[in-house]
């Protein structure tokens, strides 16, 4: 099992040299939140104390944290399929041109294709499978793009995009960062006026893994302002890609500790997502536009909420909820896990045990490797009344006794 918050936080800690009272001191944490988080008397906290945590400390949120879902971290070389993904984001430097193996450019819409099948693997959680495939769906976009195909640049940004994400996923903000300004290079030869704001919120995901928060917000907010001043969000494509930016500038607003002003920048969002419903849908594959609808919106309030302390409203606005047909699996999943952490801020064990069964069901993968998931069974297994169905789910996670 990955090393928990506790013990994580303690040796950073002491790594930098300070003690307890001096990082709460830095960090504007009390002495008595990082008391309990190091003796595990506590195992998940608020993401504003953790972003303030790392902040203290000198380091990113991701080591804090750990990794996102997606591959556990063991200490050893990156993978071979991680390599290939490295490079085929940065080809080699100073060598000679590779030969053309006589392939040829694939049609603008098989390509599109192609690479929206692979956003839904990504959406899926299939990480393993989408390391295998990306190298050659780079390639093949690349190819296309350099020949002049129509859609070739828009194509290419979309691949590099997916490598973003997969990218920070995995944990490897480096090469994150460095696919996203691919993209955002492509997506402005493109031609296409969203694909730079639909890449400019993920490069607002990637700082805020790095706890570029105010980065974070503010490049959200210029991309939204920009499609509004455009007038690009009268149709559902546009409008689409304007509620993802805005639903990212609300998360950085709450992980800044400013949760008022995060509620009432969903609150807008979800009358936008209101609009969208009543409108004609997009043109061509929405698995290529931002993810946004009233069940995204929804899904991100609570999210919002339960990380911010405000767990009855969580679970106010989770209940009856009727998630559109296009909700990707990874927001049902997080649902579901927020849902799990919810209960447990309220002391409702067995309510949360069945979210967290029933996460276990459709994501194990998912689940196995997700901080948030190991940190809520933590806190459920050191009750001292354990509810009916916890252990199988605390030996699935490692941290039973």
């Amino acid at each position: 099992m990955s090393e928990r918050l506790g013990d994580k936080l303690s040796r950073l800690r002491r790594l930098a040299g300070l003690t307890q009272e001096e990082l709460a001191e830095k960090s504007a944490v009390s002495v008595d939140v990082i008391r309990k988080l190091e003796q595990k008397r506590k195992g998940s906290a608020r993401l504003p104390t953790l972003h303030a945590l790392a902040g203290g400390l000198g380091v990113e949120l991701t080591t804090l944290l750990g990794d996102p879902p997606g591959v556990p971290s063991t200490g050893e070389a990156d993978p071979p399929q991680l390599v290939a993904v490295r490079r085929a984001v940065h080809p080699r430097m100073f060598a000679p041109p590779e030969e053309s193996d006589g392939a040829e450019a694939l049609t603008s819409e098989l390509l599109r294709a192609e690479i929206a099948d692979a956003w839904s693997l990504y959406h899926s959680a299939e990480f393993p499978q989408l390391l295998n495939l990306l190298p050659g769906i780079l390639a093949d976009a690349r190819l296309t793009a350099s020949q002049g195909a129509d859609g070739g640049q828009a194509a290419l940004g979309k691949a590099f995009q997916l490598a973003g994400h997969l990218s920070i996923r995995l944990g490897k903000l480096d090469l994150a960062l460095a696919a996203l300004e691919r993209a955002i290079a492509a997506a402005e030869d493109s031609g296409d006026p969203l694909l730079v704001p639909m890449v400019c919120n993920s490069l607002a995901w990637a700082y805020q893994r790095s706890n570029r928060l105010d980065d974070a917000k503010g490049i959200a907010l210029y991309a939204a302002d920009e499609l509004e001043r455009e007038g690009l969000t009268h149709d559902a494509s546009g409008l689409r890609v304007w509620g993802g930016l805005v639903m990212s500038a609300a998360t950085s607003y709450a992980r800044l500790d400013k949760y008022d002003d995060a509620d009432q920048m969903m609150r807008k969002a979800e009358q936008a997502a209101g609009r969208l419903a009543k409108m004609p849908p997009a043109e061509g594959d929405g698995r290529l536009l931002s993810v946004f609808s009233k069940s995204s919106v929804r899904i991100e309030r609570v999210r919002l909420a339960v990380q911010h302390g405000h767990p009855g409203d969580a679970l106010k606005l989770a209940k009856g909820m009727r998630l559109s047909k296009d909700t990707p699996p990874s927001w049902r999943t997080w649902l579901l896990l927020d849902v799990a952490r919810a209960h447990t801020d309220l002391g409702h064990a067995a309510e949360a045990v069945k979210a967290l069964e029933s996460l276990r069901r459709v994501a194990p993968t998912w689940m196995r490797h997700h901080t948030l998931a190991v940190a809520v069974v933590t806190d459920l297994w050191a009750l001292t009344n354990k509810p009916e169905g916890l252990r199988p789910l605390a030996e699935f996670l490692g941290v039973a006794d």
